[in-house]
């Protein structure tokens, strides 16, 4: 595992850092690599329990390592952009289809394909010096790692048009006030809160968490038939699991469930 990509798991909380503080966490070929191939084995592991994204320095992550991109753009022009298929929409499902929750700890700036992880992710906490910049416009590329999905789903198609035709940095308050973030705290109470959230998650009834996620991905392209539909499935699987009878027993009981994710 290269060291671009730092992997830690402790009582079901898997925590991946991008390691590159002196780039900003800039995406170069190894670091990419490393991602996708670090949340491959998070999704796959039956002991993970929840994931916690987060970067190392003072940022989350600022895209596309550029210094790496221009190298491969004189070698091979416009074919240099198959880093899109080849790890940025790999890395974005796999954090937006992984069957347990993904929580991403903002610490600084997220650009371009870093803003699009957090965006993919099911819980964003953000430091209060942290901020957004969707960014591709600026080099003249279009959106990608998913942004095209997820920013209109979250502040609306006007706001997400204004934010990729006019790339800015959105601090913030700002980001908090348009629904880019679930929750701001200070620089330094982001480690333990995001901790806190993650913890949480990883502690909870995991199958019911992918049902969820998989219930409303579904939801956003079919129809409310389908949904239901489909809700009834998921709500059979998810009824038949150790976690759910557990938490009506506990209820019944008047105690706190305690779940295994089984």
């Amino acid at each position: 595992m290269a060291d671009t990509v730092l992997y830690e798991l402790t009582d079901g909380l898997a925590t991946i850092t991008l390691n590159r503080p002196d780039a900003m966490n800039a995406l170069d070929n190894t670091t990419k690599e490393a991602l996708r191939d670090t949340l491959a084995r998070a999704a796959e592991d039956p002991a993970v329990r929840a994931v916690l994204l987060t970067g190392s320095g003072r940022a989350f992550c600022v895209g596309q390592d550029l210094k790496e991109h221009v190298e491969a753009l004189r070698a091979a022009g416009g074919q240099a952009l198959t880093t899109v298929q080849d790890h940025y929409n790999p890395i974005t499902l796999a954090i937006a289809a992984m069957p347990k929750p993904v929580v991403a700890a903002v610490n600084g700036v997220a650009a371009g394909a870093g803003a699009g992880f957090a965006f993919a992710a099911d819980y964003r906490i953000m430091a209060d010096t942290a901020a957004f910049n969707t960014a591709f416009a600026g080099i003249a590329l279009t959106a990608d790692s998913g942004i095209s999905w997820t920013l209109p789903r979250l502040v609306g198609p006007g706001r997400a048009a204004d934010l990729l035709y006019f790339p800015r940095s959105v601090k913030a308050e700002e980001a908090l006030e348009l629904g880019l973030t679930h929750r701001v705290v200070t620089s330094g109470e982001l480690p333990a809160a995001a901790l806190e959230v993650a913890r949480r998650l990883a502690e909870g009834p995991t199958a019911a968490y992918a049902a969820i996620k998989e219930s409303m991905a579904f939801g956003a392209s079919h129809s409310l038939a389908e949904t239901l539909e489909k809700e009834g499935e998921l709500q059979v699987a998810a009824g038949g699991t150790h976690d759910h009878l557990a938490a009506v027993e506990a209820f019944v009981k008047k105690e706190k469930p305690r779940f295994t994710g089984r």
